[in-house]
């Protein structure tokens, strides 16, 4: 796949925009708010801290990122749960620290306009829910030109 620059440009402007503008959503499942913040429009963009995604792979989440909201407004069942300890920067009075806790990860997954997503709900011990990601729950392996599902990893997808 190709990417055109400009066109990535605009996806990413306009798609950071968009999830600017959410704040919050009511999910049915939980009974409460989910918010948008800062670490999910992060996420969307790097692996982690030190590691940026490819721009293909942010150019996908940010162009299905539309559907995000409207799935979880929807969402009654819950697809995935995955829970595990690992060390999260916390903010603690003016410092952060990196502090050993239970997270969380929870999955929905959905078909919507012929796209199959995985939105995934982040809980940190402790905190409020809020949005992780957005994953097309496949996309296409170069070599073989098929199709691959996500890499199983919640905290990096």
């Amino acid at each position: 796949m190709t990417l055109d620059l400009e066109n990535f440009e605009e996806v990413r402007i306009k798609g950071e925009e968009f999830y600017k503008s959410i704040g919050e959503v009511h999910c049915p499942y939980f009974k409460e708010k989910i918010s948008f913040g800062s670490q999910g429009l992060e996420h969307l963009k790097f692996k982690r801290r030190d590691k940026a995604r490819l721009e293909q792979d942010q150019y996908m989440r940010l162009k299905l990122l539309h559907m995000a909201p409207e799935i979880l407004k929807s969402s009654h069942t819950l697809q995935g749960l995955l829970e595990t300890k690992k060390f999260e920067r916390i903010r603690v009075h003016s410092r952060t620290d990196t502090v050993l806790k239970l997270v969380s990860y929870y999955e929905f997954i959905a078909v919507l306009k012929r796209n199959r997503v995985r939105i995934i709900i982040k809980q940190v011990e402790g905190g409020q829910k809020f949005f992780w990601s957005i994953v097309p729950f496949w996309g296409m392996n170069t070599e073989t030109m098929g199709r691959i599902l996500h890499e199983g990893a919640p905290e990096e997808d």
